[in-house]
């Protein structure tokens, strides 16, 4: 899995770690030990980000979601 921030240019570097964690779904607490700082730190930074305004997108290859082989039997049954 892979994520993309769009809008990232306006987010400092500690708020882009921090969505970044936070979109993988660690919690608060985990974030700050992590980054060694407090809870409401961590709140704070992702508060800011998000008053920001960026959007977050994952990014999957089709093979893992069993995408192309589906598409290939289809497209076979309907040429024959």
């Amino acid at each position: 899995m892979q994520l993309e921030i769009r809008g990232a240019e306006k987010l400092s570097f500690r708020e882009k770690q921090v969505v970044t964690l936070k979109e993988m779904g660690k919690s608060s607490a985990q974030i700050a030990k992590q980054l060694a700082m407090s809870a409401s730190s961590v709140a704070t930074l992702y508060n800011r980000a998000r008053s920001k305004g960026y959007q977050v997108v994952i990014v999957l290859p089709g093979e893992t979601l069993g995408l192309f082989e589906g598409d290939e039997e289809i497209g076979q049954e309907e040429s024959e």
